[in-house]
Formats: structure tokens, sequence, C-alpha cells
């Protein structure tokens, strides 16, 4: 399922020209730093990507309907920092830290914890 999810946020990215630059998903949430052009809302990216990744993943795996059934599969809320006072780098080895050791390293991708 986490593969799933990574394959529609790229998508939703890709749709609205976001670049993703490094992310990782955990049991329980992601970490994503992405570059989006300034004519995007950053919540139009975080509602469109939610919404579809929700949307398909109970499509594609029917045993989440009756887990998430009345109850929401992502949280309300999510948070979103600008770069500006810190580096890419800094920001980086944030989400390799969010990283299990074996997995394999690869910027432009997001991987799977």
């Amino acid at each position: 399922m986490k593969e799933r999810i990574r394959t529609i946020i790229a998508e939703v990215s890709e749709e609205m020209g976001i670049k993703i630059e490094n992310g990782v998903i955990s049991s329980d949430h992601l970490h994503l730093f992405v570059v989006i052009p300034p004519h995007i809302a950053v919540s139009d990216f975080v509602q469109r990507a939610k919404g579809r990744s929700s949307r398909k993943v109970q499509q594609e795996f029917p045993e989440l309907k009756k887990i998430y059934w009345g109850k929401r599969f992502w949280g309300r809320g999510y948070f979103s920092a600008t770069s500006g006072h810190i580096t890419d780098e800094v920001i980086n080895e944030y989400i390799n830290k969010h990283t299990d050791a074996h997995q394999p390293h690869s910027i432009s991708s997001i991987r799977l914890e």
C-alpha cells in the first residue's frame, strides 16, 4: 500500500508541476521536500494529494473501507514551511533521519519506510 501511495503522490506532483526533492512514507505520516511553483498554493497540492490517495487506496484495498468507515484516512492537518532560513542539506538530513538505514537513498523519489 505504501508503494501505491508513493505512486499516487508522484502522479499528483507531476500533474501540478511540483518537483519532489526528497521524501519518506512512514506507517502513519509522510515527509516531503518539494518545490512548488509560486502560482500553486501549498494547500491545493496537499488537498489533491491527500484526497486522491485516500480515494484510490480505499478503492484498491477494499479492506480499508471497513477500517476507515466514517473516519479519515489522512489527518485533517499538515505542516508546511519554506526553506528560506535553512539549507536544502538540512532539510534532506531531517528527512533522511526518518528513513530506515537499510533503505536505498534516492533523492528524486519518495522512499518507503
